[in-house]
């Protein structure tokens, strides 16, 4: 007999979310447009993109970005029975900058983004610096699908259905080199498709183009995720399109998107936010509920799922969103306190 372990960032059956989700869209994109989140640099969500959905016009849904269904296998160590967030919330309520900081915005200014060309560069301390285009990045990896859960720097969380490889299998076909101490990931720049990238009003005050780093033992955990997908087809724009990283147990704005550098060094980089306000995220973003944010409480999270995604009952925060089995011992004797 088989007998599985269980490991504790796995949820119980009588969790998941019920069928009713997906297929009473209109009422949840108009429970989406209801409220906005009060939050640094955030502007109340554009109703604009959900008037797209819920509209009867077949012109204006042609016109989105179009998603193509991928091939892929369900990894069963990551198909726990985790409620999922309707597909609807997760492609519309999104945290994209480089599209403007309301809610809807990605959503809304990005249908128009190209990612095919594109060109994602795997460089510095490697023995075989490569450069992958848009069909290698669908087409030269064992895409599978992943349940993880998302948790929100801003104290709002997700569970989504991932497609993608890992980290470590990109890394190690680049061959990492002794000394590199970390990876240091950029978003591309683009300003005339990303209007946030024009306007540092718009975008937020932020230094574009955006960067993100992990310690080379974190990039190297089997739980960090190349994404490509999402919901068993490709990334929408404003979900990160073309490829993404995913790492679960961090806070959201880790997971950068739509990533055209991966860089290999010896040096810690400053990820993007760390630069912009470093008394408030640090290097690590570690999801911790002991940690609070200077101007809100970690301890617990409104996870959207079901219904209206601003009246949702409040759960509280798990250390390492639940993978603290998985990946716990990266940071053993480490003051997590201070190295937030």
């Amino acid at each position: 007999m088989l007998i599985k372990h269980t490991k504790k960032s796995q949820l119980k059956e009588s969790q998941l979310t019920s069928e009713s989700v997906y297929k009473e869209r209109r009422n949840i994109i108009k429970g989406l447009g209801l409220a906005a989140l009060t939050i640094p640099f955030i502007k109340p969500a554009s109703a604009s993109v959900f008037d797209i959905f819920s509209s009867g016009n077949d012109q204006d849904k042609n016109a989105l970005f179009q998603r193509s269904a991928l091939s892929f296998t369900k990894n069963t160590n990551y198909q726990s029975l985790t409620p999922l967030t309707p597909e609807d919330k997760v492609i519309q309520y999104n945290n994209f900058y480089e599209f403007g900081t309301g809610k809807g915005d990605p959503a809304q200014y990005s249908q128009q983004f190209k990612v095919d060309p594109w060109s994602l560069t795997i460089d510095g301390l490697v023995d075989n610096p490569q450069t992958l285009n848009y069909e290698d990045l669908l087409k030269k990896f064992d895409i599978e699908e992943r349940l993880y859960r998302m948790r929100c720097v801003e104290a709002w969380s997700m569970n989504i259905p991932w497609l993608g490889f890992t980290l470590a299998t990109l890394l190690k076909q680049a061959g990492v080199k002794s000394d590199a101490k970390y990876v240091r990931f950029e978003t591309v720049f683009d300003p005339d498709q990303m209007r946030g990238q024009a306007s540092r009003f718009v975008g937020g005050s932020i230094n574009f183009p955006y960067v993100e780093g992990l310690t080379i033992e974190e990039a190297m955990n089997p739980l960090a995720l190349l994404s490509v997908g999402l919901y068993g087809k490709t990334l929408a724009p404003q979900n990160g399109a073309p490829i993404r990283l995913v790492v679960p147990w961090k806070y959201g704005f880790k997971s950068i998107k739509s990533i055209v550098k991966i860089t290999l060094t010896d040096k810690a980089p400053v990820n993007t936010w760390q630069a912009l306000g470093p008394d408030e995220y640090g290097f690590f973003a570690n999801v911790n509920p002991r940690a609070d944010h200077p101007r809100w409480s970690q301890a617990s999270e409104r996870f959207i799922g079901e219904g209206n995604v601003f009246q949702q009952s409040r759960q509280n925060t798990q250390m390492f969103n639940g993978y603290e089995e998985e990946v716990g011992h990266l940071y053993k004797g480490m003051d997590l306190l201070r190295n937030f």
